[in-house]
């Protein structure tokens, strides 16, 4: 929000004597204006398949709410999930109290419903791709995010509608890079990737490589560095007898978390 849109909304408040303003900002959720101050309401990160009805929806629960004397930074919450669960239908949908609680209950769930297991993951893609949406993917260990693989996650998130992120678990990492790795818990991990605009979900995997992620959610782009042969790339043989694409689309060299520690301990013996 720029400061300029914020002095707006203030002065309509001025203006006309209006105790609260409350402006929908579409993926970004909403902000609630009010005399004591401003509330900045997000919202879940999901497939649009027709935003028919989002505002009418949203303006019906938010005066449903208000009407049964819910305070209105609450009410907002309750609005802006039912025109959540509103973009996620096709048509003018009718939304149920209870769908509205339960897609609440998902949003606060971690990193804003972002982190999901396998088999809530399948549902998710199911339902994306039955909406036209290219389904993508990459994998890594992630263990210290650095500018490499943010370059490469919006590259990935480029050439799909929905960018799926599989993550090493740590008995994953510490087999493949060796111990004391990882230097970051899985949890956290996952938390730092979902909390990026370019990926829409992301899902832990135990083994040395992600093909039982790949065959549940059989995507139709599957991305990795450009320091990978794509003969090399597991899964590659999943997607491509598909019909799906395998590109390694860029690497940024010695963007690295072995480059990273190993700078960090430099300056500590460099430290008199």
């Amino acid at each position: 929000m720029t400061a300029r849109a914020c002095a707006t909304r203030r002065s309509i408040r001025g203006r006309f004597g209006i105790g609260a303003v409350v402006v929908t900002l579409g993926e970004r959720g909403m902000v609630v204006v009010s005399g004591g101050g401003e509330a900045v309401i997000p919202t879940r990160v999901r497939p649009v398949f027709d935003v028919t009805g989002a505002g009418d929806t949203c303006v019906a629960m938010l005066a449903v709410a208000l009407a049964e004397g819910t305070p209105l930074e609450e009410a907002a919450l309750l609005a802006n999930a039912a025109a959540g669960v509103q973009v996620s239908r096709v048509g003018a949908a009718r939304i149920t109290r209870g769908e509205v609680l339960a897609a609440l209950a998902d949003q606060s769930l971690a990193a804003g419903g972002k982190v999901l297991g396998i088999e809530a993951l399948g549902r998710v893609v199911a339902q994306a791709r039955s909406g036209g949406m290219r389904i993508g993917f990459t994998n890594g260990c992630f263990d210290i995010l650095h500018h490499g693989h943010v370059a490469l996650l919006e590259a990935a998130a480029a050439g799909c509608d929905v960018l799926v992120v599989g993550v090493n678990s740590a008995a994953s990492v510490t087999r493949l890079k060796g111990a004391p790795r990882p230097f970051v818990t899985s949890a956290a991990r996952q938390a730092v990737l979902a909390g990026l605009s370019s990926i829409a979900w992301v899902c832990e995997f135990d083994d040395d490589t992600p093909l039982e992620l790949i065959r549940a959610i059989e995507p139709d782009v599957l991305v990795k560095g450009g320091d990978y042969d794509v003969a090399g790339v597991a899964g590659a043989d999943i997607v491509l007898a598909r019909g799906g694409r395998v590109v390694t689309p860029l690497f940024v060299p010695e963007a690295s978390t072995t480059n990273i520690v190993g700078q960090i301990l430099a300056s500590r013996k460099a430290v008199p």
